[in-house]
């Protein structure tokens, strides 16, 4: 991945946070040091935030007799609270001990003890012996500067984009594992801005690290909207991926149903009544393996039963069951599933093309992903092309259009290809009643 990247931050540090966690790796692969690196940036985060309404309340305590350690203060403001052995200055100080990796242990017990929505979710291996104590200390006094001069009016951001960065380049460090955690960013801006989550729920049921969420955040505020205008519903089966998830949405601020514990959607759906006016997903490509025989009879097969060995439409029928009567899904899958006719595929797609579902289908160049150079696709399904259309774009009922973005997109590095913004745009943008459908 090149280091001036679109996928997170262009900061002045990260190149030397990220240098400092690759020497920390040791004999450690990054799937399990990438814990490290995030638990930190996870830990400043919420220490920050609890330090500025610490501050603010001290600053108010003569005047409007407020306490700076009454929890409900921080409790109305939706900020973690942080008990005093926890606080990033008391890590800080310790950074030069070899304890340190036990503070952060205790840390990490001592927040989740005092936040049950963050009960099972933080990294806790920072002691283990594995672990080089002396950099660990270094990458403390290196994350200590995140943020620092902004009095925290910009901690949030910068460390929501920080660890935006870091999960690109972990997903990049690791390869085909990758790609169970991180979706490429300009994919998940171009879903966003297709299908235009200004209002209502959104659903993710493979929600991977949470990506699909932040980009929606970030584009309803940017149009204007409110956080609480969003309801965010997601799933995620692999256990350490949903604990990346859980911290990347909390940094965000972003108030998101990912249930109680990680889970398989097709074999225990968290969210079964769940109809979501948007789904924005990235669905394991091909995946042989996800016990299709168990579940013949299922409710969500009403457009045939997908095939056992490839989990590809048994994905498509699980969104178009979740959708709303005028919801959009737009995701990601493998080229083949346009044409492919293998077992029930061909005539679950026909099913769902004469019911004039298919909105839209994007052709994008390979080299997209860091698991595979293979090209992909993006589908846009709705169970309505009569609702009300989107800003600015025509009804196309009994049509579905066809974009060519093959040859689209720059390399940045030797084996990596990138959507800039202006080919978001082009691509968006074909979608305007003015242009050539």
């Amino acid at each position: 991945m090149a280091n001036n990247t679109s996928n997170g931050a262009n900061l002045g540090f990260e190149n030397k946070l990220w240098g400092m966690a690759d020497k920390m790796r040791g004999h450690m692969d990054s799937g399990e040091y990438k814990h490290v690196v995030l638990g930190l940036i996870f830990l400043k985060y919420i220490s920050d935030a609890f330090q500025a309404k610490y501050d603010n309340l001290a600053a108010r305590q003569v005047t409007d007799y407020t306490d700076p350690e009454d929890r409900d203060e921080y409790s109305a403001a939706n900020i973690f609270w942080v008990p005093k052995e926890a606080r990033w200055e008391k890590l800080r100080a310790g950074a030069k001990q070899p304890i340190i990796g036990q503070l952060v242990d205790d840390a990490m017990v001592a927040i989740e003890k005092e936040n049950p929505s963050l009960k099972g979710v933080l990294p806790k291996t920072y002691s283990r012996p594995a672990l080089d104590k002396y950099r660990l200390g270094q990458l403390i006094d290196i994350t200590s500067n995140i943020g620092l001069g902004d009095k925290h009016s910009r901690s949030k951001d910068i460390l929501g984009r920080v660890y935006e960065y870091f999960l690109g380049r972990f997903a990049a460090a690791e390869g085909k594992g990758g790609g169970e955690f991180y979706t490429p960013q300009c994919i998940v801006k171009l879903l966003v801005t297709m299908i235009e989550p200004f209002k209502g729920r959104i659903y993710d049921p493979c929600c991977g690290s949470g990506g699909m969420f932040v980009q929606s955040e970030r584009f309803m505020e940017e149009h204007g909207g409110r956080l609480g205008d969003i309801a965010v519903y997601g799933q995620e089966s692999n256990p350490t991926t949903w604990k990346l998830a859980k911290m990347n949405l909390a940094i965000r601020g972003i108030d998101t149903d990912l249930g109680q514990y990680q889970a398989d959607s097709f074999h225990n759906d968290l969210h079964k009544d769940l109809k979501a006016d948007f789904i924005l997903a990235n669905p394991p490509f091909n995946m042989s393996d996800w016990g299709g025989e168990r579940l013949k009879e299922d409710v969500r097969w009403k457009y045939g039963v997908p095939p056992v060995n490839n989990a590809n439409y048994a994905w498509i029928s699980h969104f178009i069951h979740h959708l709303a009567p005028n919801g959009i899904a737009g995701f990601v899958l493998a080229n083949g599933s346009m044409s492919t006719n293998t077992s029930s595929e061909g005539e679950i797609r026909k099913t769902i093309i004469e019911a004039d579902m298919v909105d839209c289908m994007i052709a994008l160049p390979g080299q997209l992903f860091y698991t595979t150079q293979i090209p992909v696709c993006l589908w846009f399904v709705t169970k309505s092309k009569k609702a009300e259309p989107r800003r600015g774009y025509r009804d196309r009922s009994g049509e579905t259009l066809f974009i060519d973005a093959r040859k689209m997109g720059k390399l940045i590095d030797r084996v990596h290809r990138e959507l800039d913004a202006d080919d978001v745009a082009t691509i968006a943008g074909t979608l305007s009643p003015v242009a050539e459908c």
